[in-house]
């Protein structure tokens, strides 16, 4: 009996060491490196999840749904409870198809965030302090520059709008998160162009109308897409800051 019971373990072992084997090819022989790291995210997204509450939300993030299966490595309550359903180093499927500068597949370079927010709502300080820990700490463990940190509109402003005008970026950017125009930058000067500013931040030209209105989101708090002269003040003040190597 006693055999028997160290051949059983012996077996668990063998097969819990299988399960946590690296993927390999059956075709070559495994010669394995040590010179090798996780794929490292270099982008934080920001999504407002626009449903009824954390738990519909969850069931929505661990199951298909209408529009096909999609997930988020956070999800944080408007009480500033924190899930994660995807580890920090896998694939999310959050993103879905845009653009963010030379970013062409989001979902591979980022990590998702989806705030509890019918999307017309404030966000509650509670939300904003989780959000804030939770930004330094993946910041820190990953070295994800603390300025890239974008919105779901801005880099897929023909279908989405989150986490919407009421997000308050500046209070982020107060603590040292995202972007955010320097107030003494001044005004532009002749020539200016503000498309080609656009595009050096970051935005998606495909639909102008719709890209101004998810810069207006995000910089102003409003709704309207036809560019002013504080649009060109904004611009020419971001434009003026360090551009990070991610982008």
């Amino acid at each position: 009996m006693r055999a028997r019971s160290l051949a059983i373990l012996l077996l668990t072992a063998l097969l819990a060491a299988c399960f946590h084997a690296p993927p390999r090819n059956p075709m070559a022989q495994w010669v394995p490196s040590p010179n090798h790291e996780p794929r490292r995210p270099i982008l934080i997204v920001l999504h407002a999840t626009e449903q009824d509450g954390v738990q519909e939300s969850l069931d929505t993030l661990r199951t298909g749904n209408s529009g096909g299966p999609v997930s988020a490595h956070y999800l944080l309550g408007r009480d500033g409870g924190l899930y994660q359903l995807v580890s920090d180093d896998l694939r999310a499927w959050h993103a879905g198809p845009g653009r963010w500068g030379t970013i062409t597949d989001v979902n591979s370079v980022s990590i998702g965030i989806e705030l509890d927010n019918d999307g017309e709502s404030p966000f509650p300080p509670e939300q904003i302090a989780g959000l804030l820990r939770l930004l330094d700490d993946l910041c820190e463990r990953h070295g994800i520059p603390r300025t890239q940190i974008v919105a779901h509109a801005d880099f897929a402003p023909t279908r989405k709008r989150d986490p919407g005008r009421l997000f308050p970026w500046k209070q982020l950017a107060d603590a040292g998160f995202g972007r955010w125009p320097d107030a003494d930058a001044g005004d532009p000067p002749a020539g200016f162009d503000p498309w080609l500013a656009l595009q050096l931040v970051g935005y998606p030209l495909d639909d102008r109308a719709a890209t101004v209105r998810a810069f207006h989101r995000h910089f102003r708090g409003i709704e309207t897409d036809v560019l002013d002269d504080e649009d060109l003040r904004i611009l020419h003040a971001l434009t003026r800051m360090p551009r990070d190597s991610a982008q």
